[in-house]
């Protein structure tokens, strides 16, 4: 018999304790040990499947992050695209570096401008340095949104328009919209240089080139002064005024060639260098024109209207030869040594004098060859007056035979009160003159 049925017949039939012992090993052990065995190989099956995608999530997390910080700045840097900068400059990709300011009448910290270069692409950063508060030269409506510093950058003198904290988006991105339109004129001689703008770190700011004697309109009111300081070399001639308009007109004349109209021409949008030369500056109404819907030809400031030709006051369209009517005027304020136009006449009679036929009174000290160019930008028909081209070799051929010695004078001293009133601006402006 086999050994078998020797453990069988160990327990009696109905002994199922005994039976069940020695049948452990076969129906409880062996299955056990065999389930055991099975979860552990799928254990390591799940910790071989497990480990190679957790090193992979940990090489690739940080490339989805970067991706992420990547559309992120994009997305920013879009929001911040108001700097439209030469070829091959964009403002917004340089660092930022800090800047030392001396301490003097008034201590500001200002972030450093990402210098914008007008030639070489090659980047230029510079320390603002003696940083004070600019008063406003010629201001009627004060600004309240930007203000303004004198300060030194690489080695010159330039002027800070700073955008006050407290402005909201909108007037953020009208300010870097304006930085992005005078960027866009690119440089001419006889325009005011933007040197810089900070556009990716608060308080936004641009940065203009500073001209010695400020803007023309206080230059004249300063030369009609007695005792006024200015050398004979520094004083209005005939001659002088001729060459000075010229650069404005040239400055126009580019200006109308980027298809810009700048409507604001007068003395006070002019700006005089320490060798006297004259450059146009005064875009605000401009990029005004060129970004905010207006109806056809509206006078965006009733201040300006003793400066607007007929059919700008008309509120029909503006056209290049409104700021040739514009440049007489501005001549008219020259020979005068800066009084106003038409000061006999209130600014909301102005059309119906002028299509009465009445003109600019000559002025005391005008030669007739000055004057004539005045009334030929002054036409009460448009097509009549000349083209900016055709006024520039007008005041050329001037030039020549002007008389370059006899310093003009002014018939009595300024009285602001009278001018403002004159001049259409009322009492309720502030104003100020360096």
């Amino acid at each position: 018999m086999s050994s078998n049925s020797t453990d069988d017949n160990v327990c009696a039939p109905d002994d199922n304790l005994c039976i069940v012992v020695q049948h452990m090993q076969g129906v409880i052990i062996v299955p056990t040990l065999l389930l055991l065995g099975t979860l552990v190989t799928l254990l390591a099956l799940c910790i071989l499947m497990y480990c190679p995608r957790r090193k992979r999530s940990r090489v690739t997390a940080p490339q989805r992050y970067h991706s992420s910080s990547h559309k992120q700045r994009h997305s920013q840097r879009r929001d911040l695209q108001g700097i439209d900068a030469p070829p091959g400059i964009n403002p917004l990709e340089h660092e930022e570096l800090p800047m030392s300011v001396q301490q003097v009448q008034q201590t500001r910290v200002v972030p450093t401008v990402a210098a914008v270069h007008q030639v070489s692409t090659e980047r230029q950063h510079g320390a603002f340095s003696q940083v004070t508060a600019l008063p406003v030269s010629f201001s009627i409506k004060p600004d309240d949104t930007v203000s303004l510093y004198r300060g030194r950058m690489d080695d010159r003198d330039v002027i800070l328009r700073v955008l006050k904290e407290s402005t909201d988006g909108s007037e953020k991105q009208h300010f870097l919209g304006f930085a992005s339109f005078v960027s866009g004129l690119r440089s001419h001689p006889f325009l005011p240089q933007l040197l810089g703008v900070v556009s990716v770190q608060s308080p936004l700011t641009m940065v203009v080139e500073e001209l010695q004697h400020k803007d023309l309109l206080g230059y004249l009111w300063r030369c009609r002064e007695d005792n006024s300081g200015l050398e004979s070399s520094f004083a209005m001639t005939e001659k002088r005024i001729l060459t000075m308009a010229g650069q404005v007109a040239s400055a126009l004349e580019y200006l109308h060639s980027q298809g810009c109209i700048h409507g604001n021409v007068g003395a006070r949008s002019v700006l005089v260098g320490g060798d006297l030369t004259a450059k146009l500056w005064g875009l605000g109404p401009a990029y005004r024109r060129r970004t905010q819907a207006a109806s056809p030809g509206e006078v965006e400031d009733k201040e300006m209207r003793k400066w607007q030709a007929p059919e700008v006051l008309g509120r029909r369209s503006t056209i290049e030869s409104s700021d040739v009517w514009s440049f007489g005027i501005l001549l008219y304020e020259m020979v005068t040594l800066g009084d106003p136009p038409f000061a006999e006449i209130n600014s909301t009679e102005l059309l119906q004098h002028l299509q009465r036929g009445k003109h600019l009174k000559r002025p005391i000290r005008c030669s007739n060859s000055l004057y004539s160019v005045i009334r030929a930008c002054c036409h009460w028909h448009s097509e009549q007056r000349l083209s900016v081209s055709e006024l520039i070799r007008t005041l050329h051929e001037a030039e020549k035979s002007a008389n370059g010695s006899k310093v003009l004078q002014a018939s009595g001293p300024l009285d602001i009160g009278k001018y403002l009133h004159e001049a259409g601006y009322g009492e309720a402006y502030n104003y100020a003159v360096l």
